[in-house]
């Protein structure tokens, strides 16, 4: 660990905090109405539907493929310039998408905010880096809580400025991303010493390669195809909600805002206060299998709501999916050791990346044929009844393997 000063330790940990909420901020901020612009562009809803599925996927592979990239880049030159070249990226990265004059502009904005926000690891290294060991859970807390309150807020924030302009958003999130640079280039200090550093490697920046983990260790395969199954299944509503909402419900972005935030506030009550105490009576495998088929239900009411009332409500049961991700984390932890710990999240992330290019994509084609005129899936919730069918599989596969796996010794 580098040898920071008391001060300069302290303003590390609020420059990262502070990014965090920024970075986080902004994302949300376009979230309400990014759909709408491809809308604007694309000319239709349903064609809307398929295209911005692959503005997602798009997203997510560019994470896929630079996350380990870029963690391996932090390695060899120090977290520093990597945080502040990815934060002063996204503020141009915004800029540009406020300025796109068509859809293969805001393609491109995706692919560069892919790359960028994939910086988020370094972030987490950096943090490993300025904490010791008996503190890592606390800080790691303070980043988790960074990135809810930035999830709550940006959509908020997103859907009020969307009834100004639909290109008003980007702007803010520009700025707000060129706040944090600014902020970092003045307080932020390099946390990895230099006799510390590694040169880069291809082979620990392979993403496959940390995958190959998941096949070395008993029950872990399993455990891993229920984190692909939530991910795909979650990402339903980053394919195909604003657009839904928009045609069923006529929501406009500040309904879709304040959705969003409601969203993000009963996370931060499941997965801060309700996980606890729940594991502590039930186990991690009740609870994980509890909160999958809390948010199958959930899921399903929202693709059978005839009202936006309705499917406000369901938001309830949805919630409970936060049980589930938490728990999955702690079995599968269980089930390595201690040296294999962070090749095992990078392999989780691998996972939630694969899931996030293929499910916006199924999801929007899905969607964009259930709208279209004559379809013969005529149903515009089909999307989320298939989430609800995915979530349920994830659910009763995760019964069977983690009931296997709480019989065999943990790793030592």
């Amino acid at each position: 660990m580098f040898a920071l000063s008391g001060s300069r330790r302290q303003a590390a940990l609020a420059f990262i905090f502070v990014t965090a909420v920024l970075d986080i901020l902004a994302m949300g901020i376009i979230i309400p109405v990014l759909p709408s612009l491809i809308e604007e562009f694309a000319g239709s809803n349903a064609e809307a539907g398929w295209i911005n599925g692959v503005f997602v996927a798009l997203w997510a592979g560019m994470q896929f493929v630079a996350s380990p990239i870029i963690g391996s880049l932090s390695d060899q030159y120090g977290r520093r310039p990597v945080i502040l070249l990815s934060t002063v990226g996204l503020a141009a990265d915004y800029v540009l998408m406020a300025l796109a004059p068509s859809l293969w502009w805001l393609a491109l904005g995706r692919i560069i905010a892919g790359i960028t926000s994939s910086s988020f690891t370094t972030v987490f290294a950096y943090m490993a880096d300025i904490t010791p060991p008996e503190g890592r859970a606390r800080g790691y807390g303070l980043i988790g809580a960074a990135f809810s309150a930035g999830f709550v807020a940006g959509p908020l924030l997103g859907g009020v400025l969307g009834e100004i302009s639909p290109r008003a958003p980007f702007w803010v999130a520009a700025a707000m991303s060129g706040l944090a640079f600014l902020y970092g280039l003045v307080v932020l200090p390099e946390s990895l010493a230099p006799e510390k550093r590694m040169a880069f490697s291809w082979r620990r920046a392979n993403p496959f390669g940390a995958m190959m983990l998941l096949r070395s260790h008993r029950e872990l395969s399993g455990l891993a195809t229920v984190n692909f199954l939530l991910h795909f299944a979650h990402h339903v509503f980053s394919a195909v909600f604003v657009l839904y909402a928009a045609y069923r419900y006529d929501w406009h972005a500040w309904e879709v805002g304040v959705l969003l935030a409601m969203v993000g506030v009963l996370d931060m009550i499941v997965q801060g206060v309700i996980v606890g105490p729940t594991v502590k009576r039930f186990g991690d495998r009740a609870t994980m299998i509890f909160g999958l088929f809390g948010g199958a239900v959930g899921v399903a009411c929202m693709g059978l709501a005839p009202t936006g009332l309705l499917f406000t409500l369901a938001m309830l049961p949805n919630a409970l999916w936060g049980l589930a991700m938490p728990t999955l984390q702690s079995l599968m932890t269980q089930r390595v050791s201690e040296s294999e710990q962070g090749q095992l999240q990078g392999a989780n992330m691998s996972v939630a990346s694969i899931a996030g290019v293929a499910s916006p994509l199924f999801f929007g084609a899905v969607y964009s044929f259930s709208v279209s005129e004559g379809s013969k899936l005529p149903y515009p919730g089909a999307a989320f009844l298939m989430a609800a069918l995915v979530l349920l599989g994830a659910a009763i596969l995760g019964w069977v393997v983690a009931r296997r796996a709480e019989r065999t010794e943990p790793a030592s």
